[in-house]
């Protein structure tokens, strides 16, 4: 035997070792939370006991990343212990998730991303079903789009919550890259028709333009629907805008990557439940408010903010002829006295306002 076979070996019998170790403190883990739902269970009283705690989870993760030494980079960390905490979370109750399909959305991929991937994934057609399946307990959770770095806010998501009484449990956000997607095979210098959902279609719109001009541009409700549409299609000469899980699941080529017009391209998403979502340490609040439109409201609604230092991450305005709607992001949690104390003033000065809740700041 060599010297590098004998250095191998022994290097080898440490990562044995060490893989057991592993193994055993994951069964303890696992077990501990089998722990904590029994506990829920017996002490649960008239409700239904509460298995799922973003608070507590963003927590985890945070103290994952604070306290690790290296080699393995922070946010790689963090996303094995997200998948540690969905095996565990899967043992003591399995969760429902709903989303815009069909399977291979960037929605999928915040799914996964936020909860990893022992929930039970819902693929669901529109966005409204989402809404309604959560509220009506089919899911536990839903996930939304809220919005994007290029196209902006969605405003569909922003008026379902004007019609649904769900909650913000959390927030994630998936960067976006989008790739000419077409069959093994086919022939990119003769594609004659482009389908994509229609925000992707504009956020790629530079890049078509220049480089797939003559050819047809067709909205379809989602970018995996049209991989699906393309990798079911008799036609050889269309193609998809869609991402890498889009392609793997309908097994397309990328015929072209990153056709994305900002190469910074991103999607914020948001949780919808049905609970209030205790103080992390680091969170964010969401309302939606109507006023009257008449000379100084908005100044009135953003003067509270600034009076108790409260900074504001989105503002969005929905103006009708006698009133006009406003969501707003804003940094703190609506426990928080300062953030408390902001809401009454609001309240004051609105026709309405509504929380939709208030959640952990985004950690992966």
């Amino acid at each position: 035997m060599s010297e590098q076979e004998k250095e191998l070996g022994k290097l080898r019998d440490q990562i044995d070792a060490i893989d057991q170790q592993i193994h055993t403190l994951l069964n303890q883990r696992a077990s501990c939370a089998q722990q904590v739902a029994d506990v829920k269970q017996k002490h649960r009283g008239d409700e239904a006991p509460v298995f799922y705690r973003p608070e507590r989870e963003a927590q985890v993760l945070r103290a994952v990343m604070q306290r690790n030494p290296g080699p393995l980079p922070d946010k790689e960390v963090a996303r094995l212990f997200r998948e540690i905490m969905s095996v565990c979370l899967a043992l003591e109750a399995p969760m429902q998730v709903a989303f815009l399909g069909p399977e291979g959305t960037f929605t999928q991929q915040a799914a996964h991303k936020h909860f990893g991937h022992s929930a039970s994934n819902l693929p669901l057609p529109a966005l409204r079903d989402v809404f309604r399946e959560v509220q009506a307990g089919t899911a536990q959770y839903g996930v939304v789009p809220i919005e994007n770095t290029t196209e902006g806010v969605v405003s569909h998501t922003v008026d379902l919550f004007r019609q649904f009484d769900l909650k913000i449990c959390g927030e994630v956000e998936v960067p976006v890259h989008l790739h000419l997607l077409m069959k093994k095979g086919a022939d990119p210098k003769k594609i004659s028709r482009i389908l994509s959902h229609q925000q992707s279609l504009a956020q790629c719109r530079t890049w078509l333009d220049q480089n797939q001009p003559a050819s047809e541009k067709m909205a379809v409700s989602s970018n995996a629907e049209a991989a699906r549409l393309v990798a079911s299609s008799q036609d050889e000469n269309c193609a998809a805008v869609a991402g890498d899980m889009a392609a793997e699941q309908y097994e397309l080529v990328s015929v072209e990557r990153n056709v994305e017009d900002n190469p910074d391209n991103s999607t914020r998403f948001l949780i919808i439940g049905t609970q209030d979502v205790g103080p992390s340490g680091d969170d964010k609040s969401s309302i939606l408010v109507s006023v009257n439109n008449q000379p100084g409201a908005l100044y009135q609604l953003l003067e509270p903010f600034y009076q108790h230092n409260i900074s504001l991450t989105r503002v969005e305005s929905r103006c009708s002829r006698q009133q006009s709607i406003f969501y707003i992001d804003f940094a703190g949690h609506h426990s928080e006295k300062a953030v408390n104390a902001v809401l009454k003033q609001l309240q004051q000065v609105s026709v309405e306002l509504k929380l939709l809740g208030s959640y952990p700041r985004a950690v992966l």
